[in-house]
């Protein structure tokens, strides 16, 4: 694959690192991802892979920019409020990058739409804010054989898994959380976030995406990672599969 000069440019710093190079960047370029979400997660993620030349960005999210948004979700200023999310994401994409082709899916994910809003692209990058929605993104990931790249923040913390539920020996989101089911007080309105945590989780989501269509370094997939930047603390737990999980039991597949 061939870059132009302006592309060669733009990812040079990315083209000379050893473990990506211009193998790497071409992967890249032919990629796809599903952002679902463009809140204070799709934000910072959306803007790093935008600008990292992922090929294809297909941002799902059915929501309006609101002024209380601004605080955490980068990619929107006080212009944009009112607007669609997807809308105003995928236009601040194209200001930032004319090289990748974006796509604004006005739309709820749920059960029902998940595999259809998802089937098209090569990895899932989930930042959205409530388990109905996870769930159903967990379940098409493993339906479709797609990577799924899993973020949420909360406060002063935040979490951050790679899943392949579909591979017989690792587990999906569902392994993790189970079955829950959405309470008016898990959100960022009652109990507050951090934006800068927002920031550095979405940075994060976007590196594991990165690395799902270029690999470098170790393969995260069945770890989590667990940020708590009030006790300046990062840690790694190690996730095992449920075989009794609904989503992802008696799957067999090591693609």
């Amino acid at each position: 694959m061939s870059f132009s000069d302006d592309e060669l440019n733009r990812y040079a710093r990315q083209i000379v690192l050893p473990d990506l190079g211009g193998a790497g960047q071409a992967r890249l370029a032919r990629g796809s991802v599903g952002i679902v979400g463009a809140g204070g997660i799709g934000s910072p993620a959306i803007q790093y892979l935008a600008a990292a030349g992922i090929g294809r960005l297909v941002l799902i999210d059915d929501d309006r920019v609101e002024t209380s948004n601004l605080q955490r979700q980068t990619i929107f200023a006080t212009s944009d409020e009112g607007a669609g999310k997807a809308a105003a994401a995928a236009a601040a994409v194209a200001r930032l990058n004319p090289h990748v082709t974006v796509e604004a899916r006005h739309d709820r994910l749920t059960a029902d739409n998940a595999r259809a809003l998802l089937a098209d692209v090569d990895v899932i990058l989930d930042g959205s804010d409530s388990f109905a929605t996870r769930l159903a993104v967990s379940n098409a990931s493993v339906s479709l054989r797609l990577p799924l790249v899993s973020a949420s923040v909360a406060q002063f913390e935040g979490q951050l898994g790679v899943y392949r539920g579909w591979q017989g020996d690792q587990p999906c989101y569902r392994c993790l959380v189970g079955d829950p089911i959405d309470e008016p007080g898990r959100s960022c309105a009652e109990a507050g976030v951090l934006g800068a945590v927002a920031g550095v989780m979405g940075s994060l989501a976007a590196a594991e995406t990165i690395r799902a269509l270029a690999p470098f370094g170790s393969d995260p997939v069945g770890s989590l990672l667990i940020v708590d930047v009030a006790m300046f603390r990062f840690k790694t737990l190690k996730l095992p599969k449920d075989p009794t999980c609904s989503g992802c039991s008696g799957v067999i597949s090591t693609r």
